[in-house]
């Protein structure tokens, strides 16, 4: 899919009120992509979605998440984990067909640092395919730093995404998607089965920034 295909889509983003979603809709809608905001209060994803919209010039509106999912073409999620199965369980007829980008890290923290959860399905993007089976689940975005998405004075944001799922259609979709950020690439990472892995690296990465003081993301040589 070209840039100009994915420019056409209309990009749902739910916890778009939250640090991860917001960044990902900032960049977008500055990338000239049509941005709604879900969140499960209508009225601060409405007050999300005019801040952004005026400060990126952008096509950005926003709903709660049922009318988010409505509206949209492919939807991100980029909720907490604690509110990933509940958020995306009555969605199922909403997402059907649709691209469902799961961006989500169970992770858990104590006095050592942040850890992997277990997951029952594996991950968390293989716990959305088990609640959208007619969905086009896919995985990605998991490692961007939210503090320099948001950031204006950043014109690039340096990193690549890793883009996994079944469906290669799907995967590509979310490949373009990421390369219309600036700084940003998607690469294809593997099946929805390896998620798991690339979820649990984001702990990795937060010990990694704390220890450094940096916002630390991912190249892929070679490629």
């Amino acid at each position: 899919m070209t840039e100009a295909d994915v420019r056409s889509l209309t990009v749902g983003v739910f916890g778009g009120t939250g640090a991860q979603g917001r960044g990902l809709a900032y960049r977008w809608a500055k990338a000239g992509v049509k941005v709604v905001i879900g969140s499960r209060d209508a009225a601060r994803a409405e007050t999300a979605a005019a801040e952004l919209a005026g400060s990126t010039g952008g096509d950005v509106t926003g709903a709660d998440n049922a009318s988010c999912a409505e509206t949209a073409d492919i939807v991100l999620v980029a909720v907490p984990w604690d509110a990933h199965a509940k958020t995306l369980e009555p969605l199922r007829e909403a997402l059907a067909g649709k691209i469902v980008i799961d961006c989500v890290n169970p992770l858990g923290f104590d006095k050592q640092g942040p850890y992997a959860l277990a997951v029952e399905e594996g991950s968390a993007a293989q716990q959305a395919a088990a609640l959208l089976p007619e969905s086009r689940v896919t995985a990605a975005f998991h490692h961007v730093s939210a503090v320099l998405l948001a950031d204006p004075e950043v014109a690039e944001v340096d990193i690549d995404v890793l883009v996994l799922g079944d469906d290669r259609e799907a995967t590509g979709t979310v490949r373009a998607l990421a390369d219309l950020v600036p700084g940003m690439r998607g690469v294809f990472g593997g099946r929805l089965r390896n998620a798991g892995q690339v979820e649990a690296l984001t702990a990795n990465l937060i010990a990694i920034n704390k220890r450094y003081k940096a916002h630390a993301g991912i190249r892929i040589t070679d490629v």
